[in-house]
């Protein structure tokens, strides 16, 4: 296996990627997972145990910043849209189809890409399957979480914050940014027991917990659960079931409602614990298990 640093544009920005090669080549057709992170996280955050798991196994993989965040590039920094985030995977799409002897692209996501992929494969219609660990399905969902968490004044806090930063983004001027984790009480966008201390572990030191609030006027109007239907290729939707972050409900009702072959597998665990230890590595088994079966040559 080995690890490459490539880049693609996206737009009119840059977005940093690595690009993992198998040494030996697998039996089947040459196949590349595209994979990037969740709200605000970058891909040096967790995601290399998971790509060179992919890589040992043969495949391909490429994993990639969003603009404005990491070391991809873009102005304002941190700024955090659901419509360029998909145009970002749609380019990482397009980059990964033109590497040498790739036959098959399959998408991999995680928390708030994981609902991401489902719009991509939906929008794209080539992809030849995809797997959503952990997934944010449903914006309603989320903010339902939210209030679940810390209650209603806090939504409106996270609204006034929200006001706040689009007018600034409407003026032109220095967004207002938040936390993206902080603890119970804070002002972040993740506040959960469970979320600074489990956001942060996988996090480096040069991690900048922040990003652009103004997420908070149209995430619930982002409902990737509604685009399930379009998905047609084999899809893993992987459920923690002491999720403090995404709807498992959304989660369910990705699967039942899908337009293709539909899987889920549900862990006894909590949001962030995917990411590490003996958690991580079933995970990525159930992964390759389910690639394994999809991504074969015909």
């Amino acid at each position: 296996m080995k690890r490459e640093e490539v880049e693609f544009d996206s737009g009119r920005e840059r977005c940093a990627a690595w690009h993992y090669a198998p040494e030996a080549k697998a039996s089947g057709a040459a196949a590349c997972i595209v994979m990037a992170h969740g709200l605000g996280a970058t891909r040096d955050m967790g995601l290399s145990p998971f790509a060179e798991r992919f890589a040992d196994a043969g495949y391909h993989a490429l994993v990639f910043d969003y603009r404005y965040f990491g070391d991809s590039g873009g102005e304002p920094r941190q700024l955090l849209s659901v419509r360029r985030q998909l145009a970002d995977w749609a380019a990482a799409l397009r980059f990964a189809r033109g590497l040498p002897g790739i036959e098959k692209v399959a998408l991999w996501g995680t928390s708030f890409s994981g609902g991401h992929v489902v719009v991509a494969a939906a929008r794209d219609g080539r992809v030849a399957a995809v797997t959503a660990q952990c997934p944010m399905m449903d914006g309603l969902g989320a903010i339902k979480k939210i209030i679940d968490n810390s209650g209603a004044p806090f939504l409106a806090r996270v609204t006034g914050h929200a006001l706040l930063d689009a007018a600034h983004g409407a003026l032109g001027i220095e967004p207002h940014r938040v936390p993206i984790v902080g603890p119970p009480g804070s002002m972040a966008a993740m506040t959960a027991p469970d979320a600074e201390p489990g956001f942060l572990a996988i996090a480096p030191s040069t991690f900048r917990n922040e990003m652009t609030a103004r997420l908070g006027l149209t995430l619930g109007l982002y409902r990737p659960v509604r685009y399930a239907h379009r998905v047609r290729c084999p899809m893993l939707v992987q459920i923690c079931e002491k999720d403090s972050v995404a709807s498992t409900h959304a989660a369910e009702k990705v699967v039942r409602k899908a337009g293709g072959p539909a899987e889920v597998i549900r862990y006894p665990i909590g949001h962030f614990d995917i990411y590490q230890g003996e958690d991580r590595e079933r995970a990525a088994r159930d992964q390759l298990t389910f690639f394994a079966r999809h991504l074969a040559r015909a």
